[in-house]
């Protein structure tokens, strides 16, 4: 690529076509993906519900400024939310957390946040500065000021709670730092911490969201009731949207004037969402659970004795194989499996992540599975010799 800046790290091949779970690249290789677009393509490549959605907007308006209602902004919302929420529509999940950051200081007059160590919540200014990973902030110093960093799943952050600090924002599920899982004991202690004094808790379920762990949230799964959440990636199965929910009484602090976007709750965007949503029934979810338990059989009975393996992590069809980095690189494995047809994605600390779609068949991702197996059997065998 001569015209772009070299912003990415980008494999040799363009992927040109893509139905169900495949995508096929402009050699004419075909792939299975477990990848997702990076968790955004929950339902695959050729969702009918979706694709009629979308081509049904389009023969009657693609965009029309916030200065205007829009009943689909306010049907998708009334989607996401319970009965005590409002939501606010960007483009993408940094945006959403960017709003979620001045929310919550303008709501609660305050201005020092928590976040986590290994953390992500995106790259603009606001949301590079909450995110926990020094490597991305190379050369853009100074940060957005009277942000925190604290140790995940460690009990000494929850004494940094007091009620001088705005929010704390926090994902269940790290995943671009390596795919942690939170504590379920110390999530609720956060939590507990941030209500008892006045903070409010942001949950960020960019990438865990929509169903990617079998629930239309993951803090579900953790008893979590939390102020703002902050959504993106999956809800528009890759039309640009993000969305931050918030708290009802939060909705002074947000009024006229106090935040903006042009492209924000684009109808294009909330059709491809709604087909979304209407197919993330509770028989959906159930689903996911189930092929979930097969996934998670076969990782521990398969692959996690592994000898370049050290552990695995995550919940659903979020996935993180930790690999032994004295013995091979996630690198390395990523294009090995990319030779067999897989698609495949990186997190921190060698870490092989996978995010395959929801409508993945079983046979599907046993076969995936079975792929990831031999090559990390093959590279035991190197290193035992």
């Amino acid at each position: 690529m001569e015209h772009v800046f070299p912003t990415y790290q980008r494999f040799p091949f363009d992927l040109v076509k893509g139905h169900d779970c495949y995508l096929t690249d402009n050699n004419d290789k075909t792939y299975l993906d477990f990848t997702s677009g990076i968790g955004v393509c929950s339902f695959g490549y050729s969702n009918k519900i979706i694709q009629d959605s979308v081509e049904s907007q389009l023969t009657k308006i693609w965009h029309t400024s916030n200065l205007y209602e829009s009943a689909l902004q306010d049907k998708v919302a009334n989607q996401l939310c319970d009965d005590d929420q409002l939501a606010f529509f960007c483009n993408s999940g940094t945006e959403a957390n960017e709003a979620a950051f001045k929310l919550a200081r303008k709501a609660s007059g305050k201005s020092t946040v928590i976040a986590f160590n290994n953390g992500f919540h995106g790259r603009t200014y606001g949301s590079m500065s909450l995110t926990g990973n020094p490597d991305i902030k190379t050369g853009y110093s100074p940060m957005v000021p009277d942000i925190v960093f604290a140790n995940y799943n460690d009990n000494d952050a929850i004494d940094l709670i007091t009620p001088d600090i705005a929010a704390v924002i926090l994902e269940v599920i790290q995943g671009e730092g390596g795919v942690n899982v939170g504590d379920k004991d110390w999530l609720l202690k956060i939590q507990a911490a941030c209500h008892n004094n006045g903070v409010i808790l942001i949950v960020d379920e960019v990438q865990t969201g929509i169903g990617r762990t079998g629930t239309k949230f993951a803090f579900e799964q953790f008893e979590l009731k939390p102020d703002i959440i902050t959504l993106a990636k999956a809800l528009g199965n890759g039309t640009p949207i993000g969305a931050m929910i918030g708290k009802k009484e939060f909705a002074s602090a947000f009024g006229p004037g106090s935040h903006g976007t042009t492209f924000g709750g684009n109808k294009l965007s909330l059709a491809a969402a709604t087909g979304v949503l209407e197919q993330l029934t509770p028989e959906f979810l159930s689903d996911v659970q189930s092929k979930s338990k097969t996934v998670w059989n076969f990782l521990n009975d398969e692959i996690k004795s592994l000898d370049v393996v050290t552990d695995i992590s995550g919940l659903g069809f979020m996935i993180g194989i930790h690999l032994d980095e004295k013995k091979v690189a996630v690198n390395d494995i990523i294009a090995k499996l990319q030779t067999e047809g897989l698609l495949t994605l990186s997190a921190k600390y060698n870490t092989l992540r996978l995010l395959p779609p929801l409508i993945m068949s079983e046979d599907q991702l046993l076969e995936g599975l079975g792929k990831i197996k031999a090559v990390l059997q093959s590279e035991t065998v190197l290193t035992e010799n």
